[in-house]
Formats: C-alpha cells, structure tokens, sequence
C-alpha cells in the first residue's frame, strides 16, 4: 500500500493570488484525484491585476526540493511551468536527469496574463535546447510557441507546421494551443510520436477569467498520466476539463480572474483527426 495513491508533482512559480502557477496546479491535482506536491521555482507577487513583482528561488534549494521529494515519494509525473531565468531552468533539467519523477509536461510559461515577464529572454534557447528534449509531452500557446521558432502563427496551417517544428526541437509530442487566436473556436492542434494528429475544439467563451488557463490545461495531463492513464486520453480530458473550468465561472478580484477547478466536466469538445 506504500506510495499506491497516484503522486504528480509541479515545478513552478507561485503565485499568490492563487489564480495560476503552483496553486492552480496543485488545485487541479486535486480536483483530477491525483495527490499533488511541489517544488518551487520561484514567487510572485500578483493578484488578477497582474504579477507587482517576482523573485528566483536559490538553485541550492530548488536542489533540495527535488532531492527530498525523490528520497520519500512514487511521483508518476511532473509538469514545469515559470522557470524564471537560465540558472533555475539549468537547475531543474540537471535534477530532472537525476530522478525519476515520471513522463514530463513541459508548459513554456513565458509571460503572464498583465504582460509581466515571467521568463527571461535568454532562457528561452535554455529550455529549447535542454528543457524540452526530456518532455514527454509541450503545451505552448501561440506567443509561446512563436517565441520558441521565431515566426508569426496565424492560421491553423502556421500552427501544424509550428508543432512539426517544436518536434524537431526533440520533444516528442506537441500541444499548439489556439486559445490566443481569433478563431470562433478555441482549437488546439496536437502532434503525436506516432505521427497522429488532430484538434481539438470547443466553443470559445467570452470572460475574462481566463488566469491560469495554461497551467490548468497542463497540469491535468499531468494528473492523468500519474493515475497511468494514455497521452492521447489524458490530453483529451486536459481540454475537457479547462473547457469547463472556464465555462462554468467564478467571480474572485477585480482583473483577469482565476478559473474554476470546481467545474464539472462536459462533453463540449469535438476532435478531429487529421491522419
């Protein structure tokens, strides 16, 4: 019975508002019946304003934070999300190769919601290079994945050649997110190892409560895989579930408001093979 409940653990930013970063993982964990830890990579201080001010862990306790999770617990997977700057995400790569924590999500958090910079600039070939050549699966959306190839995405073709791209990059599976578009849809193409694709699409919804919305999505897949469930399902039910986290609304501050990790998951969504 030891270790027998599914474990998932986030290596993140925090963020104290709540809305995004390690507590909406963390919430999510939950709420997909998965126990959730954590390592943290650095704080914020925000609310749905937007991010006042941030600051970097020190590596050697990002350090310790992997070590003393890998000393005790049976971690299925583990996502990253705001890795701050080039020495904390050379940091977690190097710890990452020392454990076994799992298949790995990798969501490029590059810029929160009010426009803080929550990557530097010269991390971003850091995580090209060394970071996503150990995901199992990335989840940029548009900025995020126009930041990694250096190239406009506007149409859904820009989007399966940006995922084809981001594969070379060696990650083996792609999630191109399209809720930045001005599509009536919001639809997310995905690129498997196997060479199987399709999107997903759902009805797009009018709100600004959309803080955390990346970290949500991922943090589901991440949840899934540790309950030992396939990528191709757990990626299905990642859209699901922030379909109906942001369909199903909370009122909580004055800005861009958190999502709602209580919502009860519907079959909105509709997927469409490519091949």
């Amino acid at each position: 019975m030891i270790n027998s409940t599914p474990q998932v653990v986030t290596i993140a930013g925090s963020d104290s508002g709540g809305g995004a970063g390690i507590q909406a993982d963390l919430k999510t964990f939950q709420a997909r019946e998965a126990f959730g830890m954590s390592i943290i990579v650095a704080l914020t201080a925000q609310n749905t304003y937007g991010v006042q001010d941030s600051m970097a862990i020190p590596s050697s306790f990002i350090e310790e934070q992997f070590d003393s999770l890998a000393a005790d617990f049976s971690i299925g997977a583990a996502k990253t999300g705001m890795l701050a700057d080039v020495e904390r995400v050379e940091t977690v790569v190097k710890k990452l190769k020392q454990v076994d924590f799992g298949p790995l999500i990798v969501d490029p958090v590059m810029v929160a919601k009010g426009g803080h910079h929550l990557l530097q600039d010269d991390a971003v070939k850091t995580i090209n290079e060394k970071l996503l050549p150990l995901a199992t699966v990335v989840t940029p959306n548009l900025p995020e994945a126009e930041g990694f190839i250096g190239q406009r995405i506007v149409t859904d073709q820009e989007m399966v050649e940006a995922a084809k791209k981001l594969q070379n990059f060696g990650t083996k599976n792609v999630v191109v997110k399209g809720g930045h578009s001005q599509n009536k849809e919001a639809a997310d193409f995905v690129l498997l190892a196997t060479g199987e694709s399709f999107w997903m699409s759902a009805p797009r919804v009018e709100t600004a409560s959309t803080h955390g919305t990346g970290d949500t999505f991922s943090a589901c897949i991440a949840a899934e895989l540790a309950k030992g469930n396939e990528l191709k399902e757990a990626i299905i039910t990642g859209k699901r579930f922030i379909h109906a986290a942001i369909s199903q609304p909370i009122f909580v501050g004055h800005g861009h408001g958190p999502t709602n990790h209580w919502a009860k998951m519907r079959d909105a969504i509709s997927i469409k093979a490519i091949n």
